[in-house]
């Protein structure tokens, strides 16, 4: 639909620039009041609604915040949380086909015999909780673990996997459940972000970004990326000379064009939120500093993260500011373990989850013990997981290949009761076969535990009603204490 000028046709580009224009505007006021009745209309007085002011629940929360702790490649549950002495007993073996019948691997390991793990087991804690030697320090916090042993998904490779995991969908273009939590639930801290991203190196996740976007809901919702090193937030210092009526003057002019510039381009939600990021930068020179600079510290809590082992220190000081960030309100913050799938263990398990652990398991020992210590683990949610385990059999003689139909995450804090373990895959941990909780599930968990519905949790794209579990799941309350 074009409207035609003296001098030039100006286009009407969406539905809501046609009802602007279309009958000397009329339709926009019908547009208006329909905004109105859906709370989507400004307040009384002009003033726009911000849209990460904090939101209350559906219902009383048992969380405020989430760290997802996620380790990208897939760990092994039959190494870690799920033992499986079948393992032993058949070693060497190929599967019976009554386990292997209809299954499907990423690199076609059929026939290969089954792959014995070669860890040392103990039960934990007064639940009992069988954890490997591999998680020596985490397996110290057992009685605040709830270990989920029945997870299933449907990506087979790491970028269908991932992305699931972060958005619900093996395909992209959906909204990352940071995103959802943000949209929800807004953030307590308006000079912080709602989400948080971190990645122990400077490797690409696979997907990159789109696992903290925001898909096709407005880009403020999607996640903050901190760097590693010593400066997380780049270019956040005010340069020197400048003053804060100085800058304060660049940002109000900034945001004048940038107010024009989205005026006729409405549809474009990447300019509210260059917008809001600008505002938030502003805020955040006199917040941020202080959320993120570890070494205020004592040192005492720097090695109770492992900061002074060289092998852990990255993860450490992740664990350790994603502690500072939630106890200032930031309402999901992920951290990303082996960016570049380095968890991937299709030859030589040992050494690479060896490796891994050694970077990991202190630090997230640490971050439960110092949650708990500072009364902060009931009202954050801490999970762990991948995007799917490891399978029985062996490749390449010494690895495991990718296995989405059971595998192993935990919950601890948060409203979870710990202390336990859910579910059950079958005699060779290929299958999950008792209360199989898949992805949905576990995110409908996550969203409960905040105090929100997973199907009640909308947002309208393109005259559709979306939620974040794609019309499926539900939250497993037995998780709760």
């Amino acid at each position: 639909m074009a409207k035609f000028g003296c001098n030039r046709v100006e286009w009407a580009v969406t539905r809501r620039d046609f009802i602007e224009r279309a009958g000397a505007g009329f339709g926009a006021l019908a547009l208006s009041g329909l905004m109105e009745a859906e709370g989507a209309a400004a307040p009384a007085g002009g003033g726009a609604i911000h849209p990460l002011a904090e939101k209350p629940p559906h219902f009383a929360p048992r969380a405020k915040s989430v760290i997802f702790l996620f380790m990208e490649g897939g760990p092994s549950h039959l190494d870690t949380f799920d033992p499986k002495p079948g393992l032993k007993q058949h070693a060497g073996k190929p599967l019976p086909t009554s386990f292997t019948q209809g299954l499907i691997t990423a690199m076609g390991e059929y026939g290969a015999p089954v792959f014995p793990d070669r860890r040392e087991w103990k039960q934990y804690g007064q639940g009992g909780l069988w954890i490997s030697d591999w998680c020596r320090h985490v397996a110290e916090c057992a009685d605040d673990l709830a270990v989920i042993r029945s997870c299933w998904a449907n990506g087979i490779v790491h970028s269908n996997g991932v992305c699931q995991m972060n958005t619900g969908s093996i395909l992209a273009g959906r909204p990352s459940l940071g995103a959802w939590a943000s949209y929800g639930l807004g953030t307590a801290n308006q000079n912080l972000p709602a989400f948080v991203v971190m990645q122990d190196n400077q490797g690409t996740v696979v997907n990159g970004p789109r696992n903290w976007g925001a898909g096709f809901m407005p880009a403020v919702y999607q996640g903050t990326r901190l760097l590693p090193g010593a400066e997380p937030i780049a270019h956040l210092h005010t340069p020197e000379g400048v003053s804060e009526s100085q800058q304060r003057g660049k940002l109000d002019f900034l945001r004048g064009l940038n107010r024009n510039h989205a005026a006729s381009r409405t549809q474009q939600t990447e300019l509210d939120a260059r917008i809001a990021a600008y505002e938030l930068a502003f805020r955040m020179q006199a917040e941020s500093p202080g959320a993120v600079e570890v070494s205020r510290e004592t040192n005492a809590t720097r090695r109770l993260y492992g900061m002074e082992d060289k092998d852990c220190a990255t993860f450490g000081r992740m664990c350790l500011m994603a502690r500072r960030l939630v106890e200032r309100g930031v309402r999901f913050v992920q951290l990303y373990s082996g960016a570049g799938s380095k968890w991937d263990a299709h030859a030589n398990i040992e050494q690479n989850h060896g490796d891994r652990f050694r970077e990991t398991d202190k630090p997230i020992a640490g971050l439960l013990k110092d949650l708990k210590a500072r009364g902060l683990l009931d009202e954050t949610l801490v999970v762990w997981g991948g995007e799917f385990g490891r399978t029985p059999m062996s490749e390449k003689g010494n690895g495991r290949d990718h296995n989405p139909t059971g595998f192993t995450m935990w919950m601890a804090g948060g409203g979870v009761k710990g202390g336990q373990t859910h579910g059950a895959t079958d005699d060779f941990g290929l299958h999950a076969l008792k209360d199989r909780l898949h992805v949905h599930d576990l995110h409908a968990t996550i969203l409960w535990l905040l105090g929100l519905k997973n199907l009640g949790l909308t947002y309208s794209y393109k005259g559709r009603p979306e939620n974040p579990t794609l019309n499926e799941g539900a939250p497993f309350q037995a998780i709760a204490r």
